[in-house]
């Protein structure tokens, strides 16, 4: 296991962070995974085995019974709390009230009290805003967040699925008033999703923030378990929760040069998508979800492939993004430089 610095902070984060999203499986969730308490902390105690330190939560999840389950898990695992980078995020609704959602202070300064309480800590090692809240101004959302560091409650903060224009204004506004800045990124990254790419990844090798990717498989799709035309193992999520959108075609090329790749190496391709990721340099963390130890166990091995030169080639090439206005220009005008 790999160890990375969080953007650019000193704390170190290991390259695999378990998700714990399919823990509970409460109303909506029931889709993602309904893991007891007792599985979640068997895949929780092989993932430090592993030597995975990074673990990622929402209050939201289950409808807050992940929190519950994840903090109890880390009780259960004997490990002392210093031994886990714990993270969890702030945004969706959580109540019925016109401010129990958003990124608001008041909706900030409710939800981490509250998590607090669901995962038994008295810290939290990172906290994400999970969305973009178009209704709050990005000033007050950046200032709640320096807050919760100055009292305690938090050591870093972070963001998710926000646009790289907002999260270059938020890291300006805290740089201007000696704020705590964004560490990290939560988002949406795969061989077969690579959007990302155009502005939001040099920004963060600019800045220096982390890039944490959810959903590296694409819900699944890339997991090699799904044929062309949509089928796929009983019970498989991707069957029941079409999410998150993808060009399928684009997506089963991408698998066809993969399954060449992990068949000659004796391997699965959902590890040779997860290792495509682990090869690139903006890659902080890749967040994976189990609901067996066997799945996870499959996915740690991912950091144990070294693609070859040729592989990445391969693999880089058909999945190109396809050229978009600026790109082309700025290529085309640096030609020469």
């Amino acid at each position: 296991m790999h160890y990375n610095s969080l953007g650019g902070t000193g704390l170190l984060v290991s390259e695999i962070c378990l998700g714990t999203m399919t823990f509970g499986g409460a109303g909506f969730w029931t889709a993602i995974g309904q893991l007891d308490q007792a599985t979640a902390d068997a895949i929780v105690n092989r993932a430090l085995e592993a030597g995975v330190n990074f673990i990622d939560t929402a209050d939201v999840y289950s409808e807050g019974l992940s929190e519950e389950i994840t903090g109890k898990a880390m009780v259960n695992s004997g490990r002392p709390r210093s031994d886990f980078v714990l993270a969890t995020k702030v945004y969706g609704a959580t109540g019925k009230g016109p401010n129990d959602r958003g990124a608001s202070r008041k909706h900030i300064m409710d939800g981490v009290k509250a998590s607090l309480k669901r995962l038994g800590t008295d810290y939290i090692d990172l906290y994400q805003i999970h969305a973009t809240d178009l209704k709050t101004p990005v000033e007050e959302t950046v200032r709640a967040l320096e807050d919760l560091v100055r009292q305690g409650y938090v050591r870093y903060v972070g963001c998710s699925n926000w646009a790289a224009w907002r999260i270059m204004k938020a890291l300006g506004i805290a740089d201007a008033n000696g704020w705590s800045r964004f560490s990290s990124l939560q988002a949406y990254y795969t061989i077969a999703g690579r959007d990302l790419e155009r502005e939001i990844a040099p920004l963060l090798r600019e800045e220096k923030v982390g890039l944490m990717v959810w959903s590296p498989l694409a819900g699944g799709l890339l997991s090699g378990k799904f044929d062309r035309d949509g089928k796929g193992p009983d019970g498989a999520r991707r069957a029941s929760f079409d999410f998150p959108p993808v060009d399928k075609d684009r997506a089963f090329d991408c698998v066809d040069v993969m399954r060449d790749i992990a068949d000659a190496r004796g391997v699965s391709v959902a590890r040779i998508a997860l290792a495509w990721l682990l090869h690139q340099d903006v890659v902080t963390s890749v967040i994976v979800g189990a609901k067996t130890v066997e799945q996870l166990e499959d996915n740690l091995g991912a950091t144990e492939i070294e693609l070859t030169a040729e592989e990445r080639d391969r693999l880089n090439t058909v999945s190109a993004l396809p050229p978009e206005y600026p790109g082309w220009m700025i290529e085309r005008q640096n030609a020469d430089r």
